[in-house]
């Protein structure tokens, strides 16, 4: 007996919905990868620079989403806020919690990049004079971005694969897209095999991504 067979002809038939699906997924990972980005940069500032009580704020966010489950956050957000008389459609509630989650990460990165800036340096630009937000623009925050960036690169991965749960409340990403379309072609193998395809596909190209921004910002800083 010859062993099973592939058939990858009714996943192809519905490449237009995985396209669509993986555009939403890229869309939404970019939109939550620049939200969280904001969100970690202005925390990990009010860390290194703000009085007792916001780093004790920052400390609490970023404990509270790095010990509580990605899911259970997203859970709250769509199906808890809804009690309070806020209620939003899956793809925004996938947004808002993407969002929230990856700041919480980027703020320990950016933290990180900021505590590798020599103290010297702070201490001569206010020496010179220069006010504090000048120093955070100039002598703080580019060095430490340049620091965090491949960490960053990195976080920005997950935060494109830890997309997936957001078909958990039937946001019609690529995950949710594959769900539907195995229940309706009975061909979860092959369906699973195409989408795994395509996480690889955009994986690399945000990592290319990242890496030519990295090569082009710093280079032309560099230059400046």
């Amino acid at each position: 007996m010859g062993g099973p067979t592939l058939h990858f002809g009714a996943v192809w038939a519905a490449a237009d919905r995985l396209a669509a699906g993986a555009g939403l997924t890229l869309a939404l990972s970019l939109a939550c990868m620049a939200a969280g980005l904001l969100i970690g940069t202005g925390c990990a500032l009010l860390s290194a620079f703000g009085g007792r009580g916001a780093r004790a704020f920052v400390r609490g966010y970023v404990e509270t989403i790095r010990n509580t489950p990605f899911l259970i956050q997203l859970f709250l957000i769509f199906f808890g806020l809804p009690s309070l008389g806020v209620s939003l459609s899956p793809v925004v509630a996938a947004l808002v919690g993407m969002s929230v989650n990856a700041g919480a990460y980027v703020t320990e990165i950016v933290r990180a990049g900021v505590l590798a800036i020599p103290g010297g340096q702070v201490e001569a630009a206010r020496a010179l004079g220069l006010r504090t937000g000048r120093i955070i623009r100039h002598v703080v925050l580019f060095p430490a971005l340049r620091q965090a960036l491949p960490a960053l690169g990195a976080q920005f991965v997950l935060v494109l694969l830890g997309s997936s749960v957001a078909s958990t409340i039937s946001a019609e990403e690529l995950t949710g897209t594959a769900h539907l379309l195995e229940t309706e072609t009975f061909r979860p193998f092959e369906v699973y095999i195409v989408v795994a395809g395509l996480y690889v596909a955009m994986a690399f190209a945000l990592k290319l991504g990242f890496a030519g921004v990295e090569r082009w910002v710093f280079a032309t800083r560099g230059r400046a």
